[in-house]
């Protein structure tokens, strides 16, 4: 089994065809059909069903590990980098985009002081975006909303937040004193997180407690956009506190509900295989400059320095 022939096969099944995983790999498609070919000899069955392009489910499989696979291999020439006074390499991270409102820059500050020579890759999205791009190799490290669904994905906690109400000041709602209690946002039409959504779940949860049901004016599987139809005058929302930024606070409003959790958001890795340097650097890191931030945005409650260990 050569590594070729498994990058073919990986090749394959992110781009559709024979034709464009040559492309991307930068070879021509009857090489890649011959790696595909041998490779299935070797293991004795059908990988990809030449109808449809498709995996089958023993390519599926394969597939899997052989992302593992690569990413070990990956990681040897960074271990040896650990050796040196320096550590060289790349790193994806998956980041949800209210903690990357305040975290990057912190990170981007003291990465470059303490680990110049490692490229740091930030890919934005939702938990129901980013946890597969973890499990599957794409992604090295992940910062998600609690709870990770995934079974091969394994978590600490970084920060809790508050939920609250953003609403404009003309809004009835930001007339009111005090923390909003359900019955009283049942009364209004609210931009809502999307059903299944952590943040869905949470606010859900807490409104099932008191016997409400909330009326949603939409729901979307997308926060930022979420808070810019609040910011465009569509509404009222339940969002984080952070996305209530501090140049917005002369229009805007974030009132406290009652009886909902924090939110908790975590970093989180594959639970199996060991991390390359680069990747162990920026877990560290990451965990560091969270728990010794300052200026923390309102609403960001920080664990102590001990209990990210």
């Amino acid at each position: 089994m050569e590594i070729r022939q498994l990058e073919a096969l990986i090749s394959i099944s992110e781009h559709g065809t024979f034709s464009r995983a040559a492309e991307a790999l930068g070879t021509v498609q009857s090489n890649i059909s011959n790696r595909v070919a041998r490779l299935e000899r070797e293991l004795g069955t059908e990988l990809v069903d030449r109808a449809t392009g498709n995996l089958t489910e023993s390519g599926t499989i394969v597939v899997g590990r052989a992302r593992r696979i690569l990413v070990e291999l990956r990681a040897i020439a960074s271990d040896v980098s650990e050796l040196n006074a320096d550590i060289y390499g790349q790193v994806t991270l998956g980041m949800i985009g209210t903690a990357g409102r305040w975290i990057v820059p912190l990170l981007l500050e003291n990465l470059r002081k303490r680990y110049p020579h490692i490229n740091l890759q930030i890919s934005e999205g939702t938990n129901s975006a980013i946890e597969p791009r973890l499990v599957n190799g794409h992604l090295d490290l992940a910062v998600l909303a609690w709870p990770v669904r995934a079974e091969e994905l394994t978590e600490i906690d970084l920060f809790t937040e508050d939920l609250v109400v953003i609403a404009a000041r003309n809004h009835p709602l930001a007339q009111l004193k005090g923390p909003l209690s359900f019955s009283t946002l049942a009364q209004y039409e609210i931009l809502l997180p999307m059903r299944g959504t952590p943040i869905r779940r949470e606010i859900d949860e807490a409104a099932q407690q008191v016997g409400i049901e909330l009326h949603p004016l939409i729901e979307l599987d997308g926060l930022r956009t979420i808070a810019s139809m609040t910011f465009d005058g569509h509404g009222p929302s339940i969002l984080p506190a952070t996305m209530l930024s501090p140049h917005l606070r002369a229009n805007f409003v974030a009132l406290p509900i009652e009886n909902i959790a924090k939110r908790r958001v975590v970093l989180a890795t594959r639970q199996f295989g060991f991390p390359a340097a680069p990747v162990r650097a920026i877990h560290a890191l990451l965990l560091d400059v969270v728990a010794h931030a300052t200026n923390v945005p309102d609403g960001v409650y920080l664990p102590s320095a001990t209990s990210l260990q």
